[in-house]
């Protein structure tokens, strides 16, 4: 009684526990326990790395090299490097392209020489880009306008008769048409091939194989494109030129073998020499040759082959304008007054099955003591200059 007397107003006195009783389980410092086990925890982490020097902590791990340089291109260090003779057998020019590697290991380099061989180039006249093989000229000075030319009579070898060149246009797009071209036309008729049929590679090689000298056709821009559109990838006046020449990239790499290059349609493009000097100044560095077909009279092809010291030839006519046997005929006699006035002449002929029957038929018929059948590189004018 007398201690709650004492105590004050509104308290009661705690009681006291009885001595020798430890606390509650619900009353332990849970909170600076946990945080006492962290600490432990975190600084035997840091003593183990410390002494164990094993930051993986034993996982199982794999070592790879890396290198902020692209792996070296083995077939660009193939054709770049000089070939030692005897390493490489190059048949006789106008015989097809075939090559034989005498290395005893098979290798990816051997692989992809393969592939060059079916593009059908010359190992040594071909550099590797982004866009595909493109022709070059060699280390020792040999073009592609030469490399590829089938042999024949030149001006001043042809002994007074008159020397007439066709090239038939258009080819690779009807595998029919192609067909019958490379196999029903003499070898001196010159196949001229589009950039963009099915099967390009082997119906060029196929017509290389033939004995025919072949060459690649430019989409040029006329002056009602795109009403008239020559097709994928053609090259545009008064574009930037870096975007031309990346067209011509493309283009130059659909196959390989050929002499040269000619447009298709073009007669505005041809007639803008800031726009068609890259394009022809890029054809002499690659030793291309370059065939004007001759519908345009306001084309500076002439002037830029010759600053270019690009090859040059112009046709005189194209043949099937009128695709009619007759009208094909006559256009054939014409092409040989021409040779007899000058020479030599050139005719374009289009890949229609009248045109290429009609040619066929023609050429079994041409008198060979006054006209010879030639393919178009006899008349290019650094051979014909040769024989004035």
């Amino acid at each position: 009684m007398t201690d709650e007397l004492d105590a004050p107003l509104g308290r009661k006195r705690r009681k006291r526990r009885p001595s020798g009783r430890g606390l509650e389980l619900n009353q332990w410092p849970w909170g600076r326990i946990g945080l006492g086990a962290f600490v432990l925890a975190a600084a035997g982490i840091v003593a183990w790395i410390a002494l164990v020097d094993d930051p993986t902590g034993g996982r199982p791990v794999a070592e790879a090299p890396i290198t902020m340089t692209a792996s070296p291109n083995a077939v660009a260090i193939e054709v770049g490097r000089e070939i030692p003779a005897g390493e490489i057998d190059i048949p006789a020019t106008g015989a097809g392209p075939s090559f034989i590697t005498l290395d005893s290991e098979v290798t990816r380099i051997e692989r992809n020489i393969a592939a060059i061989e079916t593009h059908g180039a010359l190992p040594q006249l071909v550099e590797e880009t982004q866009h595909g093989p493109l022709p070059r000229i060699g280390a020792d000075g040999l073009k592609p306008h030469e490399a590829y030319a089938r042999p024949a009579i030149t001006p001043e070898t042809a002994g007074g008769r008159k020397l007439i060149a066709i090239v038939v246009t258009g080819l690779g797009l009807n595998a029919t048409t192609t067909r019958e071209a490379i196999d029903s036309l003499p070898g001196a008729v010159t196949l001229a091939f589009a950039p963009y049929g099915n099967g390009l590679l082997e119906t060029a090689g196929a017509a290389r194989g033939r004995g025919h000298e072949i060459m690649l056709e430019l989409p040029l821009e006329p002056f009602d494109y795109p009403q008239n559109d020559p097709g994928p990838h053609t090259l545009l006046a008064d574009q930037p030129a870096r975007d031309n020449l990346e067209k011509l990239y493309w283009l130059l790499a659909r196959m390989g073998g050929y002499t040269g290059v000619l447009n298709h349609m073009g007669a505005r493009f041809t007639a803008s020499a800031a726009d068609f000097s890259p394009v022809m100044e890029e054809l002499g560095i690659r030793g291309l040759a370059y065939l004007d077909d001759g519908t345009s009279n306001r084309s500076v092809a002439p002037q830029l082959a010759r600053a270019n010291n690009v090859p040059f030839a112009r046709a005189d006519a194209a043949l099937d304008t009128n695709p009619a046997r007759s009208a094909i005929l006559e256009a054939l006699d014409g092409l040989e007054t021409r040779a007899s006035e000058r020479g030599w002449a050139i005719g374009t002929l289009s890949a229609l099955p009248v045109s290429i029957r009609t040619l066929s038929e023609w050429s079994a018929g041409l008198d060979e003591n006054a006209y010879l059948l030639v393919p178009l590189s006899a008349l290019l004018t650094d051979r014909l200059a040769q024989a004035q």
